[in-house]
Parts: C-alpha cells; sequence; structure tokens
C-alpha cells in the first residue's frame, strides 16, 4: 500500500525520512503539484511519499527518485465507496467493518478503491471490483 503512516494507518513498512534526505527533484514535482504544502516524508522500497492534508483531507502523493508523480491517494467517507465494495466487504468478511477508504488515483489517471477490514488493505477498481489484498 502506498499511503503514508501519517495521513491513514494503511502503511507498516514505510519508514519515515528527514526532508533533506529527500531528492531535489522529488522535493521539487511536489512544490508544483502541491504549492504551499507542508508533507511528512516517508521512504517506501524506491519511492517516496508525501504525507499531507489538503483541503482538510489526509492524502499523500508518491514519487520515485526522478521526481515522476506515480500516484496520490485522499481519505474518503466509507459512504462514498461504490455499492459494489461495500457488497464484496460484506460477503467476505463476515462481521468486518471498513474502518477506513481512500481513492488512489495512478498516473496515467486509472482510479482505484482502498479499504482497511480486519486489519487489511483491499484495493478495488473505480467500477467496485476486487483486485487484491494489498501487500506493503
Amino acid at each position: 500500500m502506498l499511503v503514508t503512516g501519517s495521513a491513514f494507518s494503511f502503511t507498516t513498512l514505510a519508514q519515515k525520512l528527514d526532508a533533506a534526505k529527500v531528492p531535489s527533484a522529488v522535493k521539487g514535482s511536489f512544490t508544483k503539484d502541491f504549492p504551499g504544502i507542508t508533507a511528512k516524508w516517508e521512504k517506501e522500497k524506491a519511492n517516496y511519499e508525501a504525507g499531507f492534508k489538503q483541503n482538510g483531507k489526509a492524502m499523500s502523493a508518491v514519487y520515485n527518485t526522478n521526481g515522476n508523480k506515480i500516484e496520490t491517494e485522499m481519505e474518503i467517507e466509507t459512504s462514498a465507496l461504490p455499492a459494489a465494495v461495500t457488497t464484496y466487504v460484506a460477503q467476505n468478511y463476515k462481521g468486518g467493518k471498513i474502518k477506513e477508504a481512500a481513492i488512489i488515483t495512478k498516473a496515467n489517471g486509472e482510479i482505484n478503491y482502498e479499504t482497511e477490514v480486519k486489519g487489511q488493505d483491499i484495493l478495488f477498481t473505480k467500477e467496485g471490483k476486487f483486485i487484491a489484498i494489498a501487500k506493503d
């Protein structure tokens, strides 16, 4: 999962990172994409993740070392999830409640949803079809 621990509780394996250790290309891209926003940085595998709030919503943006944005993720209310997501959870996680939800926008424009249910992060398509259980 590519969501920052400072924005959500989804990520468990990302490492907090001092902003001074973030490559200038990454910081430059973030500043261009989100002017005036201050982020908390984490290193997630080979990528850099900025966790921040914008318009009162917890968000994250993930960049590669060259400063190319890979995806953004924004918390949403569970009521904003497609009905197919809540149906899937009800059928496959008996008694499970969606603790958190987010919308993921990939650099290519693809939209996915992510939910946390019973300690697992579950990914869905824009239409609400199950993709996979996220592996950190």
